[in-house]
């Protein structure tokens, strides 16, 4: 089977926890008229609000995470 063949093979709820343990995402967001970047976790709950993105994506790194750029 190829990795392509797995993906398709997926169910939605096995989809949904793929890379649930390694991966955040950091979405630029704006708080009260300020940009800022939330960092969530693979299931979609927001960690962090942050107002630099790199240091969002170290703190991301720093918990042995993937950081992953949402747009």
């Amino acid at each position: 089977m190829t990795n392509t063949e797995a993906f398709k093979s997926l169910t939605v709820e096995q989809f949904a926890v793929l890379g649930m343990q390694n991966v955040a995402y950091v979405k630029d967001v704006e708080i009260e008229g300020q940009a800022a970047f939330a960092i969530h976790s693979a299931d979609g709950n927001t960690v962090a609000v942050l107002a630099d993105r790199e240091v969002a994506f170290a703190a991301v790194r720093q918990n042995d995470l993937e950081p992953v750029s949402v747009h």
